[in-house]
């Protein structure tokens, strides 16, 4: 861990972000969330809570918060960017867990929504969090400057979308042979898409709040690269090595289904050096931030180091 920001620090930093996302997420989910006068069905919001709160280490908004701290902007507004970030990453676990995609019956240790509820319910419970990120991200108190507001929206788009999040998860599903014959899977570039793409949105996206320079945006893209890679190279070797209870799924999901995965394609050995590069491939792209860059560095190592 780096010496300027302690493991405790970082977890009690973690944790409270992890708490404010947890806050805030329940009000943007209240009942409140919409005008009276629009209809909210109740089946539909109840799944939603289900499969938004009360779990994860909402490591996504944390980084948009920290990367944000980098600039000295206000918590709240990156809070809020945070908020919208985690309604994706939500949104895409119920997708993924769909008989169609993964079929998995479990998610952070209980029932995932279509075995709580229904695949219908499940499908408009994602499809609902989806258009309620750009509701989120789109409002005055993100930033008061529209430009702003108008490129965090955009860039959130491009990480979601074709050639981030869902384009990887097709390439996926492709080399999975879903459609036919197994397609030869490029793991770095699926990855870069169907993992890395959101975490990079949260490291970027704090320097969208910022205002930053081209070469302070260009050192958070590196570092969000780096860390998105690391983070689904941690995951394959949980899949391997993890325990199914303290991962709140089943372990050797990526075997049963045939997926190419970094240790698949390294080795266990080899993707645990890879680790060790990209995290040291994060620290360097932090340098222009100086002592401002400690927390994000202990978050690329917690990264590496997580058990769950």
């Amino acid at each position: 861990m780096a010496t300027g920001t302690s493991t405790i620090d970082f977890a009690k930093r973690l944790d409270a972000t992890a708490e404010d996302t947890e806050a805030l997420l329940g009000r943007l989910l209240s009942d409140d969330l919409l005008p009276d006068e629009i209809a909210r069905p109740r089946r539909l919001m109840e799944a939603i809570r289900y499969s938004t709160l009360g779990g994860g280490k909402r490591l996504r908004p944390f980084l948009a918060v920290e990367s944000a701290a980098v600039f000295g902007v206000d918590r709240a507004g990156a809070l809020l960017v945070g908020a919208a970030l985690e309604c994706i990453h939500c949104y895409s676990l119920i997708h993924d867990d769909l008989p169609a995609m993964d079929n998995s019956d479990l998610r952070r240790g209980r029932p995932t929504l279509h075995k709580a509820y229904d695949d219908a319910t499940a499908i408009l419970a994602g499809d609902a969090l989806l258009t309620l990120a750009f509701d989120i991200i789109t409002r005055d108190e993100v930033h008061q400057d529209a430009k702003v507001r108008l490129d965090l929206n955009r860039v959130l788009a491009r990480c979601a979308g074709l050639g981030g999040m869902v384009g990887g998860q097709m390439l996926d599903l492709a080399g999975e042979g879903r459609f036919g014959d197994r397609e030869p899977v490029d793991v770095a570039r699926l990855q870069q898409m169907k993992t890395g793409a959101l975490l990079r949105y949260g490291c970027v996206a704090g320097a969208i709040l910022g205002q930053a320079s081209p070469e302070h945006y260009k050192a958070l893209d590196d570092y969000g690269r780096a860390l998105g890679e690391a983070f689904q190279i941690a995951d394959d070797l949980l899949d391997v090595e993890g325990d199914a209870a303290a991962l709140g799924k089943p372990a050797g999901a990526d075997a049963a289904l045939g997926k190419t995965t970094f240790v698949t394609q390294l080795g266990v050995d080899g993707a645990k050096q890879r680790v060790r590069d990209l995290i040291a491939r994060a620290d360097e792209a932090l340098a222009p931030f100086g002592a401002k860059g400690e927390v994000l560095r202990a978050a690329a190592r917690f990264v590496a180091e997580r058990k769950n």
